[in-house]
């Protein structure tokens, strides 16, 4: 079949010409394809996927029935545009009651189909051609990927375990600290489970203050804290004048595919928010929005039960990997677990990196993680595979322990 004249038409930040010849297969495509070769050489087999990073749960009965109520309600079929200003105060409410961020709804606050179409939207309001967006790896992606569409240039700081998985931003030089605009942060991390301190967002803050750059804190994992009361760093002084924060009703109320969220924060980078998403969609489904209210209302019957599960599973999880020689500690938030491979198996097998260490436990345990390559050699375990109730969470996680004694590893 003769090459379609389009080829010559796709944008170059997409490939140009080249779009769509790229036989690189991805890791997550690698993963699938891993899986499924798994369960055909396995027939009848079970699959443990702790590879999955979204809860395992539906939302809760009471959002349920209002977003059920909610859809009805003829009044609620119109475009959003910038949101309903009932989610904005709920989200306002919702931020003094467990953060202790006073958040003026109107000007402070603004709804988002989701944290990654608010990623991929933020840099449309900063970055021109050779602004510097700093990312941090292992990482999400989106915001990096969406400045170098504008034509600006990606630095990547690497989250090293000696630093706790902290970036340290005095590693920029000179020269990127004068072009930097925009810093992204994501606490509890993913997919390394790790929570910023008030003290590394003091200086953060401090940071962005000295080289006149915004912070930008994607928070979905934010309410899953295991170390203490969960933190904004909008609630650090000098939060609200050089950071904006991103949250979620994916992981802390089971509503992943519902896609909303809120961005909040400095009150101008605010309304050039509004100015770009007001381009770019019509908002979320007001039924949604006001369903989320009612589980917003109820964050502190919710959000604990799922944590609670979570944390629980981490720490069962912790202990079967150490007692089996893994340096697995528990993790700060989220629901990840991040440790370092093993450096082969005992008398056999040697595994020269994450990819091929996930692969094998794919194949031979049939355990599906992520590997993460990009510092070090990681795997990430999520605790959010299927078990509906805690008699068959138990089943799970000690038949991950049995099939993972055998052979020995060595570290």
């Amino acid at each position: 079949m003769p090459e379609s004249y389009l080829q010559t038409l796709f944008a170059e930040r997409i490939g140009g010409s080249s779009f769509g010849k790229d036989s690189t297969i991805y890791k997550f495509e690698k993963i699938k394809r891993a899986k499924a070769a798994a369960l055909k050489a396995n027939p009848g087999a079970e699959l443990i996927d702790m590879g999955v990073g979204e809860p395992d749960d539906k939302a809760f009965p009471e959002v349920l029935e209002a977003l059920s109520a909610e859809a009805a309600k003829l009044e609620n079929r119109f475009y959003s545009d910038n949101g309903c200003s009932e989610f904005k105060q709920a989200a306002a409410t919702y931020m003094q009651e467990l953060y202790g961020v006073q958040l003026d709804p109107e000007t402070e606050v603004l709804h988002s189909i989701g944290s990654k179409s608010a990623l991929s939207l933020l840099p449309s309001c900063f970055i021109n051609p050779g602004d510097i967006s700093v990312m941090t790896v292992p990482g999400y992606p989106v915001m990096g990927t969406w400045t170098k569409y504008l034509g600006g240039e990606v630095v990547n700081l690497p989250l090293l375990k000696e630093n706790n998985f902290l970036p340290q931003l005095e590693q920029l030089s000179a020269e990127q600290k004068k072009r930097c605009k925009l810093i992204y942060l994501n606490y509890p991390n993913n997919p390394t489970g790790a929570s910023a301190s008030p003290e590394f967002y003091d200086q953060a803050i401090a940071f962005a203050k000295e080289n006149n750059c915004l912070l930008v804190v994607d928070a979905p994992y934010a309410p899953l804290n295991f170390s203490g009361k969960p933190l904004s760093i909008l609630s650090r002084p000098g939060g609200k004048d050089y950071a904006v924060e991103l949250h979620s009703m994916s992981k802390g109320f089971n509503m992943t595919g519902w896609r909303l969220g809120w961005v909040c924060g400095n009150s101008e980078a605010i309304k050039a928010f509004a100015a770009v998403k007001d381009n770019a969609d019509s908002g979320q489904f007001l039924a949604i929005q006001k369903a989320a209210i009612q589980a917003l209302r109820k964050q502190a019957e919710i959000t604990p039960q799922i944590g609670e599960k979570y944390r629980r599973r981490l720490a069962a999880l912790v202990d079967t990997l150490q007692s089996l020689g893994f340096d697995a500690k528990m993790p700060e938030g989220s629901f990840f677990l991040y440790v370092e491979i093993p450096k082969g198996i005992k008398g056999g097998r040697r595994f020269a990196n994450a990819e091929e260490f996930s692969q094998w436990m794919i194949s031979e345990k049939l355990i599906s993680t992520v590997p993460w390559d990009d510092v070090g050699h990681f795997v990430r375990f999520s605790a959010t595979f299927v078990a509906p109730g805690l008699e068959e969470e138990r089943r799970v996680l000690e038949e991950v322990r049995k099939r993972l004694q055998q052979p020995a590893f060595e570290f």
